[in-house]
């Protein structure tokens, strides 16, 4: 008449739930996305992403040593120029925004945090594409090539502890380590981008970097319905140097994050991003979802799936709950 098995006997207490859970989320496995704008003279706020701004230089600085304090693994730098061409060359200028706020945060934190560097030329462009384009319109690889492996350099000369490529550019990871090793640089890590889909919840990150972009980047992210090939390209990146790879956007793929981790010999990133940020924020907002809960199990879900790193605009606020509750206090209902 009863159950011989009964579960439940693990849940029945949270000091029960706490010493056998299978998953945990931890301050250093928070990486934190942070903007910072030319010519700012203070912090501008981004309307689709609530609670994200766009930095000055000086309040860059000041929420990296806050994000650093709450225990965060990192922190991942964007610049937003005031001046774009067709090269993007503000990217590889050393006097570029990114390249300054590098130096900016490095000098303010130091080691206490991986910093990383967006090595992409998208924000830099007047056409808002990851590459140069050729004759025709279309992104030139081999070109695009070039220009990463001297961006790579501005950023490393910069401070960043670690580059992260995120065009899908054909041979992206091998050229940049070419061109680190060759300056170097042979301690500057790569994060590449390995799985990097073309996907409809990049809209408010558009906005917060002011993309220029027409049309759309299919010819080279990836097409959200193919899974297989998310393995080909992290096997290439690894291939070629790769010291960590990343699936982008998280949640909507979190089938391809387990993949991608049950084929990677090194630590696995994924990027929960700004149209995930922004639906969460948006139902916190009217009043149909609870924030803190929410947030929390939707990270615990992309360590689950696989991801050793999880990039979040959240990082430093769920780092500081995450500390919270090492009194004891359990998340959630």
């Amino acid at each position: 008449m009863y159950p011989s098995h009964r579960p439940r006997r693990l849940r029945r207490n949270a000091a029960v739930r706490r010493m056998v859970g299978e998953t945990s989320v931890e301050p250093r496995h928070l990486v934190l996305p942070m903007f910072v704008r030319e010519g700012a003279a203070e912090p501008r706020a981004i309307p689709s992403m609530p609670g994200v701004v766009q930095h000055s230089r000086e309040s860059l600085r000041k929420a990296a040593a806050e994000a650093v304090a709450a225990g965060v693994g990192g922190l991942m730098l964007f610049g937003v120029p005031e001046r774009r061409d067709s090269t993007g060359s503000g990217a590889t200028d050393t006097d570029g925004i990114l390249n300054v706020a590098l130096r900016d945060v490095a000098a303010e934190v130091g080691d206490d945090a991986v910093l990383m560097a967006d090595t992409c030329l998208d924000e830099f462009t007047d056409h808002g594409h990851c590459g140069v384009l050729d004759d025709r319109g279309n992104v030139d690889n081999d070109r695009t090539l070039r220009l990463y492996g001297q961006m790579a350099l501005a950023q490393a000369s910069s401070g960043a502890h670690t580059v992260a490529p995120s065009g899908m550019m054909d041979g992206q990871v091998g050229v940049i380590r070419e061109s680190l090793d060759a300056a170097g640089f042979t301690d500057t890590s790569i994060l590449a981008y390995s799985a990097k889909y073309a996907s409809a919840f990049y809209g408010p990150f558009r906005d917060a970097v002011d993309s220029q972009l027409t049309g759309d980047r299919r010819t080279y992210q990836q097409d959200p319905s193919n899974g297989r090939e998310a393995l080909r390209e992290t096997e290439l990146d690894l291939a070629e140097g790769a010291d960590m790879v990343m699936v982008k956007p998280a949640l909507s793929y979190l089938d391809v994050l387990r993949e991608v981790s049950g084929i990677a010999d090194v630590p696995v990133a994924a990027y929960q991003v700004s149209g995930e940020y922004s639906m969460i924020e948006a139902a916190v907002g009217n009043g149909w979802l609870d924030r803190r809960s929410t947030v929390l199990e939707s990270l615990t879900t992309i360590r689950r799936a696989g991801a050793d790193v999880v990039l979040t605009y959240w990082a430093a606020e769920a780092a500081r709950w995450l500390r919270q509750e090492q009194g004891g206090t359990e998340r959630g209902a």
